[in-house]
């Protein structure tokens, strides 16, 4: 379940304020509990409790509102800008470990789940936006974040990789593995979610066996 801490951080990583931010919300719940048909900009004014002109303003049209809403959950997956000079071993791993925990949590919530099922199902057809937005302005946006720790963590001389991309792409995988593949096809996520304090811990651990610099 989301957290208020993660809110805030989704609504900064799109630039938002909080009430613009609680607005997304409920047109995420929305999506939820409805799917698409449900996502019509009356319907979010009304759950939201504002009017269509200030959804019109804030994020344009249906498009940029679908836009908005996937950068707003994105920015869930919370990073933080950190100085190299001042990173040591255990901070970095403590920043790794807080990040992907916040990727399984939101990976593995409605919200996203749902997000990436009505993107599978429209897959097939002409254009498949949906599909493109969650790649533009999720997970790309996540690794770019992601990738900026990394960075910091090789100038601290803590890691040692040749591409930022290719380093979060391992991480991504250590991370994510098939959880997020078996949940899509409605595996239990009660019983999935057992596993996620240590599988962040357990992945962060194998990646740093892999790109922990040595000596």
């Amino acid at each position: 379940m989301q957290t208020l801490e993660q809110g805030r951080a989704g609504a900064a990583a799109a630039g938002l304020t909080e009430r613009q931010g609680a607005v997304l919300e409920r047109a995420l719940g929305l999506l939820v509990e409805g799917g698409e048909r449900a996502l019509t900009t009356a319907g979010v004014a009304r759950a939201a409790n504002c009017s269509k002109e200030s959804l019109y303003k804030w994020f344009g049209d249906r498009d940029g509102l679908i836009s908005a809403m996937i950068t707003y959950q994105a920015g869930k997956v919370r990073t933080v800008e950190v100085d190299a000079g001042k990173l040591t071993a255990e901070t970095l791993r403590q920043n790794l470990v807080a990040f992907a925990r916040d990727l399984i949590d939101v990976l593995s919530g409605e919200v996203s789940l749902a997000l990436n099922r009505l993107a599978i199902g429209q897959a097939s057809r002409e254009g498949a936006g949906l599909g493109r937005l969650l790649q533009e302005r999720g997970r790309r946006q996540i690794g770019k974040r992601a990738a900026a720790l990394l960075e910091a963590g090789r100038k601290a001389k803590l890691l040692a990789f040749d591409s930022a991309d290719e380093a979060y792409g391992t991480l991504y995988g250590l991370i994510v593995s098939d959880m997020h593949l078996r949940m899509l096809l409605g595996e239990d996520a009660a019983a999935l979610k057992k596993e996620f304090s240590p599988r962040a811990e357990r992945a962060v651990e194998a990646f740093l066996t892999l790109h922990g610099a040595k000596g």
